[in-house]
């Protein structure tokens, strides 16, 4: 398997912006979890700015990051990307995605092309206490089904893509505070 190709191309807003080719097989990122996680948040697969910086979502728009700071009352962005995933694992949260690889060109889930999914019947060994899953944004709930066959609770939450501008974030932080107080994470 060809690893992932991430180059720069022209941003129209000036500057470089990172694109990935559409050709090359791009590699998800580890998961995020320990021992005491007892919540599962899936995304899709890495957006090329997660891809490219290395870290769950790293688009500087997305509001995952600010989601969890207003439901944990701490600022998480003001914190180095290693501290901030500390504070996830203590909170009992993890954090991974559905697709192990896939191809695709950009960050739209729309052009996600050749998935492989990654192996959440194995993660639980990780997690002995992991009790549900969110899933963060409909390409993710599609695999509800699949999910609710291991035997956690299965839940959707709204995207924090910058995608999904159709939400604000007061209602996505509404929706997001309500399945995480489900599970002492609120």
């Amino acid at each position: 398997m060809r690893r992932g190709a991430l180059t720069r191309a022209a941003d129209p807003a000036g500057g470089e912006a990172p694109v990935s080719d559409a050709s090359a097989v791009l590699q998800g990122l580890p998961a995020v979890i320990g021992p005491q996680s007892r919540l599962l948040v899936l995304g899709s697969f890495p957006s090329v700015a997660s891809l490219v910086a290395g870290q769950y979502y790293a688009h500087p728009r997305n509001q995952f990051w600010p989601v969890l700071s207003a439901l944990w009352g701490t600022d998480l962005n003001a914190l180095p990307y290693a501290e901030r995933l500390e504070v996830v694992r203590a909170r009992g949260l993890g954090i991974w995605d559905v697709y192990a690889h896939c191809r695709r060109e950009g960050s739209l889930d729309r052009d996600i092309h050749d998935a492989q999914l990654n192996d959440l019947a194995g993660l639980s060994r990780q997690a002995p206490h992991l009790r549900a899953v969110a899933h963060n944004g409909g390409e993710s709930a599609r695999l509800m089904r699949w999910t609710q066959s291991l035997g956690w609770r299965v839940h959707r939450l709204p995207s924090t893509s910058p995608a999904n501008a159709s939400w604000s974030f007061e209602r996505k932080l509404a929706a997001w505070r309500e399945v995480f107080a489900q599970y002492d994470l609120a």
